[in-house]
């Protein structure tokens, strides 16, 4: 069933086109990411799904009855909102279900201090259970993990892929894009590309459409020279040249101006030189009144190392990189600094500039001439440009860039430096995905110190070789691995501790003349042993659709497998949740 029609759209800022003539229909079910470079179109495209922005040309019909919920990047609230009253002006029905959701969020469901006073995280928690319990059928989501931690990340990556509703999104994070989305929707040179599968099927449709593209023009050049050598004869006398003729050579010339080079930001490489003597922090404590932020902590960093720091929001990761960068002092302790460490900061904060200034005014009261790692020096405007800011965007005021660009101007600030000890605090938000990978790479590689909190964690598995795990109370474990590594090691801890349980209870309780009889009742043990056989069918099933959608083949009814693989994983989950339910009362 179509819940959203979608046809003939175009959109443009000034005499730019984001997007032209795209068509497309939203199904019920269908879990949709949106992919593009940063200023082609995204957010624009979601404004105009929702109903906020009006395009130039085309329409968007909603089906009659469909319900939409919208999430922006930054959530709505009235200055005097609380999260009880916003409870309060809630159905029961409605209090109850927005109630859950807080609680499961981490939102405290009575609080009566004031939306505004809350942080980003939190805001971000309760806009998502305020949305989730109106139970729209269409969930439009722009950047739905900003300010999450990753623990919460994962609880709404779970509810998102286990719901029937349907979803419209765009986000950074490529772990969520994949386990949540079944099909992707590409901006790419104001044309819109769908793939029906996750986001890695994506990337390989995408390589091969590239592929097939640069190859379609190659042959279009090839053809157009011998056309151009043909138009640039003369007729023979009384003769012309054939009117088809000349209107496919135009064709032609039209199509081989397609340009498939990607701008990309450049990063280049870090050689800087950084000594052994890196950075000591000796017995470091901090607290803000009842609540540690660190006890006793001792570390000495080793050239190259490359750290992530994770926790729960509110433990203190920024303020703890904040003490490390100097910016706060310990309650008690100190840092040793070696004397070739050049500290680069990244803070989730954004740049401290005044937004009348221009971008190149701005960089230029930094440095006019910016060193680069060969030694050798370039212009504040050259460098700019290596970060995707042409001339003209250069004389852009500050206030009138987007999040993208805003975060692309903090990264070269941060860069231009030539720094060797890098400190990032959530670099990720509002990166587009290309920009991403290659600051992955730029990192993957860097010669000098890493520490970075994240709740990226496709960026955090890619880049760091071990976590400072921020556990509360001042405790930090320095767990060696990425954070794929770590929630591994946690899930084999808890089924470890929950077996060990499960024996001490036996053993306490055991009594040679006792007997504990099962608590399933014979009706749940037949349920138990079907739910066996299902699971493995559903597991078969999507191993199956899995095997033939990677295989590169054209696939018949592609459509109806993408809905049945989608329908079969859904089944799969709600049928694992209730074989757990019954293996735990067992």
């Amino acid at each position: 069933m179509i819940f959203m029609q979608v046809d003939g759209l175009t959109k443009s800022v000034g005499d730019r086109i984001l997007f032209q003539n795209i068509s497309f229909g939203v199904n019920e079910g269908d879990k949709i990411g949106i992919v593009a470079k940063n200023g082609t179109g995204k957010s624009s495209l979601m404004r105009i799904l929702a109903g906020d922005d009006a395009p130039d040309s085309g329409t968007v019909t909603l089906r009659s009855g469909v319900t939409v919920g919208i999430l922006p990047q930054q959530p709505f609230f009235e200055p005097d909102e609380t999260v009880e009253s916003i409870a309060a002006g809630l159905d029961d029905e409605h209090r109850v279900l927005f109630t859950r959701q807080a609680t499961q969020m981490g939102v405290n469901a009575d609080s009566r201090t004031p939306v505004c006073h809350l942080s980003g995280g939190q805001r971000k928690r309760l806009a998502i259970a305020r949305l989730i319990s109106a139970q729209p059928q269409i969930l439009i989501l722009d950047e739905p993990t900003n300010h999450l931690d990753i623990k919460t990340i994962e609880w709404l990556e779970g509810y998102l892929s286990r719901t029937r509703v349907t979803i419209i999104m765009v986000t950074h994070d490529r772990y969520f894009l994949d386990r949540v989305c079944n099909v992707i929707f590409e901006i790419d040179r104001t044309a819109l590309f769908v793939h029906n599968g996750n986001y890695d099927y994506y990337l390989r449709k995408r390589a091969e459409r590239i592929q097939s593209m640069s190859a379609e023009l190659d042959r279009v050049r090839n053809t157009l020279r011998k056309e151009q050598d043909w138009m640039s004869r003369q007729p023979q006398a009384r003769g012309g040249k054939s009117r088809s003729r000349i209107d496919r050579f135009y064709s032609l010339k039209e199509r081989s101006q397609l340009n498939l080079k990607e701008n990309n930001v450049t990063l280049g490489e870090n050689n800087r030189y950084i000594g052994n003597k890196i950075f000591y922090a000796h017995h470091i404590a901090k607290r803000f009144g009842d609540k540690v932020i660190l006890n006793d902590f001792d570390y000495v960093f080793a050239r190259y190392d490359k750290v992530g720091i994770v926790g729960p929001n509110g433990v203190g990761k920024s303020t703890f990189i904040k003490m490390l960068n100097g910016m706060i002092s310990p309650d008690s302790g100190y840092f040793d600094v070696g004397e070739t460490v050049r500290f680069g900061y990244y803070s989730q904060d954004g740049i401290d500039f005044d937004r009348r200034d221009k971008v190149i005014d701005a960089v230029s009261r930094i440095a006019d001439q910016i060193e680069q790692s060969d030694g050798t020096k370039v212009s504040a405007m050259s460098f700019l440009q290596k970060f995707l800011f042409t001339v003209p965007d250069q004389q852009k005021y500050i206030h009138t860039l987007s999040g993208g660009e805003l975060c692309r101007l903090h990264l070269a600030t941060v860069l231009m430096r030539n720094p060797n000890f890098l400190i990032l605090d959530e670099p990720t938000n509002d990166l587009d995905l290309v920009t991403l990978g290659i600051l992955e790479e730029y990192l993957a590689n860097f010669k000098g110190c890493l520490i970075v909190i994240s709740h990226d964690r496709f960026f955090l598995d890619n880049i760091v070789d071990h976590l400072f795990v921020m556990e509360g109370d001042g405790e930090i474990r320095d767990f060696p691995g990425n954070y794929s590594d770590y929630r591994l090691f946690c899930r084999e801890q808890a089924e470890k501790n929950a077996a060990e349980t499960v024996t001490a209870t036996a053993s306490k309780h055991d009594r040679p003349r006792t007997v504990r009889p099962a608590k399933l009742t014979y009706k749940e043990q037949r349920e138990m042993e079907a739910l066996t056989a299902t699971i493995d069918r559903l597991t078969a099933e999507c191993a199956s659709l899995e095997a033939e959608f990677n295989s590169g083949v054209t696939i018949d009814d592609i459509d109806t497998k993408s809905r049945r693989y989608t329908a079969a994983r859904e089944e799969l989950d709600e049928a694992e949740l209730r074989w757990l339910e019954l293996s735990e009362k067992a």
